[in-house]
């Protein structure tokens, strides 16, 4: 964890700006696998890690604004779990850590949380993303668990996401740490695209990286020589010659950090001719969008600079036609590109999207669009100093997209639908790295992975 001031500088700030009430993050809890001994692999709620940075379930924190008071509930365990789990520090000794003085077993939440619904005072808790979560809260606040959202408290979900997304020195260490393991998990696919490798030895060797290095992947691994599909975890295929395939990968470190980085490799190390045209296109956007970042611009028009980048690219090898500007104004490029450019990273790898996406990434000067395609653009305001966010441009030919818009005659004065026609087999398209906004500009966080078509196939063989 990282040094007590920390936590309680984190907590003192989130005081200031929520100012009266008592805010509740509850920590996680065990879940069952198949059987209730049996349960998943742990993972803590990313406020409560923020906040109160002890990563063991059954926890809860609870500040007490106008007394000025820190509270963790937790039960210490008794000689049953000892022997079982070994050895464990009281609470009392872990929130120490924290610098939280006050410790209570968990029960006592319940009457404390009661004496202040009697009283009156608000309580603060953010949008619940685990269905025990839920149950607990509606336990707690005396209300039917499908009232429980209706008590979100927006105030504090704003005030943890205005904090949480300003990643200081340290949290950007740890999000480099991350990106070097994932560094050896994207070289290792590079050096394992061979035809006649099956995904699942590649995805598995990735995630075992991942596991070595300290922690988990920060989501299901996303490999496949159908990278049409834009989050396919289907690893059943054999690797082919001719095909491409999209590794979308990161892991977290030790203290939950996250890495979230695409490559997408020709099958056997080696571009032939229609995949380097395309690859080409979507790297450009890449380093284009890259190079636009800085504080104060919209990301969303970062977005449709992307855009304007990819649509272009497919109009010079016949794919589209006519004006560009408007053809992305209109969302035509969107057959091709139908997601957005990226989302904020940090202790999740969609950072605090838990809270509720349009709180991450828009505010009240700039609203989510409806448009097909830029609807799914995570993030849209302004970048700020801070700000850790990836920038994943894609292309990709989806079968039924295309025959669904050819059919409408959606774009016609666009879209190449012939020429389209002859890329259903290509597959898909999308590289991503992990960017800080910094003060005036941008910079690329960890070890360059490789991208360009010579890296890769340097690589590769």
């Amino acid at each position: 964890m990282f040094a007590k001031n920390s936590y309680i500088e984190r907590r003192n700030q989130l005081k200031k700006d929520v100012k009266s009430g008592l805010i509740l993050i509850l920590g996680n809890k065990d879940v069952s696998f198949n059987y209730p001994a049996n349960t998943f692999t742990f993972r803590q709620d990313s406020n409560f890690l923020y906040f109160f940075g002890l990563n063991h379930a059954n926890m809860a924190g609870m500040i007490d604004i106008e007394n000025n008071k820190d509270y963790i509930f937790g039960n210490d365990v008794d000689m049953d779990d000892i022997i079982w789990m070994g050895f464990q520090p009281t609470v009392k000794e872990q929130a120490a850590e924290v610098g939280v003085e006050h410790t209570l077993p968990l029960l006592s939440m319940f009457e404390m949380i009661t004496e202040a619904i009697k009283t009156g005072r608000k309580i603060h808790f953010t949008s619940p993303y685990r269905g025990e979560t839920q149950m607990q809260l509606a336990d707690l606040l005396g209300i039917k668990y499908t009232n429980v959202k209706n008590y979100i408290s927006i105030e504090l979900t704003k005030a943890i996401i205005k904090q949480r997304s300003i990643k200081s020195i340290e949290e950007v260490v740890e999000i480099e740490k991350a990106i070097a393991t994932a560094y050896e998990m994207h070289t290792t696919a590079m050096r394992m695209a061979k035809p006649g490798i099956f995904e699942r030895e590649i995805a598995g060797k990735m995630e075992g990286i991942a596991l070595s290095a300290g922690g988990p992947v920060s989501f299901p691994v996303i490999l496949s020589i159908n990278g049409q599909t834009l989050h396919n975890h289907y690893h059943g295929n054999k690797l082919a010659e001719g095909r491409m395939m999209v590794a979308d990968a990161g892991c977290e470190t030790e203290m939950s950090y996250c890495s979230d980085i695409t490559r997408t490799i020709p099958v056997g190390g080696k571009f032939n001719q229609r995949q380097k045209d395309v690859y080409e296109i979507v790297l450009n956007a890449n380093m284009k969008a890259i190079e636009a970042i800085k504080p104060g611009t919209p990301y969303k028009e970062i977005h449709l600079l992307s855009a304007k980048v990819i649509a272009e690219g497919l109009k010079e090898i016949g794919l589209m036609k006519g004006d560009m500007d408007e053809a992305v104004s209109k969302g035509a490029h969107a057959m091709f590109f139908p997601h957005g450019l990226g989302h904020m990273l940090g202790l999740d790898v969609h950072d605090m999207e838990g809270m509720g996406e349009n709180y991450v990434g828009y505010d009240d000067e700039i609203k989510r669009s409806t448009q097909f395609g830029r609807a799914f653009l995570r993030l849209g305001k302004r970048l700020q100093q801070g700000y850790v966010l990836t920038v994943e441009p894609g292309i990709y030919f989806i079968p039924a997209l295309i025959d669904q818009w050819k059919a409408e005659n959606k774009f016609t004065e666009f879209i190449n639908y012939d020429k389209a026609e002859t890329f259903k087999d290509f597959g898909g398209i999308r590289i991503e790295d992990d960017v800080l906004v910094t003060n005036d500009g941008y910079q690329v966080l960890g070890k360059p992975i490789p991208k360009t078509v010579a890296e890769i196939e340097e690589i590769c063989l």
